[in-house]
């Protein structure tokens, strides 16, 4: 359960310096405060929790203390589903999710992970500017209020078993996490059949061979501990993991209009940190992976069948997942020069 729980340390990872207003100021009495209870994955006392708690001290001191977070952490309020299920009830009021959580509030946001479609930071952050009114319009018609993206890593295939072509994973045992519909998919368009599971029983799933294929980024593997139970990783992503903070839009309508602003500004702020040092952790993973003897499978002799299994699944999920308009303005917007 611990592994799994640093998921989403992986997916917000961010260094408390590198936070601004990182400073305690006076505490206000807690009948002034107004208080938003935040659900998240990581343990207490963990990197994250204490990213957390920097964030918490830059808020209140912009707010003057007027508002501050209150952290639910080590998956005391369930998983990325129960987050949004308690919110929505308004037992807690926010929360920090990866893209599946994301995509349980406003589904279509997952063309942003549709296969083969986004596969660079360059091309995700001209998207999500582009796009930003689109998205955004999509949480709030789910009665959320986006506050930030975060990324975790180019997600790539990793396999106890050699591979090297689309059909070779036949013949495997791939895991799809049970609420995310695109691996899912992308699995069954190659003609496999997906094992799906909670994140907590992928680490064992991988001890008793129950799954041996999984879709992961280099941080996510070496997070939860996943690589030492694989041998196979490619060269090549087909596509980039996300993440990102949402609140309640009843909650986020209590504050006042400049402490509205002052919520956004950090949520800002710890999202762009968070993309530095995941995209170069990520990278530093993927070579110290190497070097423990991980091998790399070079999928370009074979590019033209991932490429179409890539297409096909994104078609198939247009109209499902995402609408096929909404598909087409992402392709645009990253085409575009």
């Amino acid at each position: 359960m611990t592994k799994a729980k640093n998921l989403f340390i992986a997916l917000l990872a961010i260094s408390a310096f590198l936070l601004p207003g990182t400073v305690s100021a006076p505490r206000a009495s807690a009948e002034s405060a107004t208080v938003i209870r935040f659900a998240s994955l990581a343990p207490a006392g963990s990197a994250f929790m204490k990213v957390m708690k920097a964030w918490n001290r830059s808020l209140k001191k912009a707010t003057d203390n007027r508002v501050e977070l209150r952290f639910y952490s080590g998956g005391s309020q369930g998983d990325e589903r129960d987050f949004i299920r308690k919110v929505r009830a308004g037992q807690m009021d926010a929360a920090g999710v990866s893209t599946t959580g994301l995509g349980v509030v406003a589904r279509p946001v997952l063309v942003l992970t549709a296969p083969g479609l986004i596969t660079e930071y360059e091309q995700l952050e001209r998207a999500r500017t582009a796009l930003d009114d689109r998205f955004k319009k999509l949480f709030a018609d789910a009665g959320f209020v986006h506050l930030n993206w975060g990324d975790a890593g180019k997600n790539r295939i990793f396999s106890a078993n050699e591979f090297v072509k689309p059909s070779d994973l036949k013949s495997c045992r791939p895991w799809a996490w049970k609420d995310d519909p695109v691996f899912a998919e992308y699995i069954n368009v190659i003609g496999a059949n997906p094992v799906r599971l909670g994140v907590p029983e992928v680490y064992p799933g991988l001890q008793t061979r129950m799954v041996d294929t999984v879709p992961a980024s280099a941080i996510i593997a070496v997070a939860l501990q996943w690589y030492t139970r694989l041998k196979y990783m490619a060269n090549a992503n087909f596509g980039i993991i996300l993440g990102g903070a949402i609140i309640k839009q009843e909650k986020f309508d209590e504050l006042s209009e400049a402490d509205q602003k002052a919520l956004r500004e950090t949520s800002l702020r710890a999202g762009k940190a968070n993309d530095a040092l995941s995209r170069r952790d990520d990278g530093r993973a993927y070579r110290s992976m190497v070097e423990r003897g991980m091998v790399e499978v070079d999928l370009n002799p074979h590019k033209a069948e991932w490429d179409a299994v890539a297409q096909k699944a994104r078609e198939n999920l247009a109209g499902r997942v995402y609408s096929k308009s909404l598909l087409e303005a992402v392709e645009k917007v990253i085409n575009s020069k």
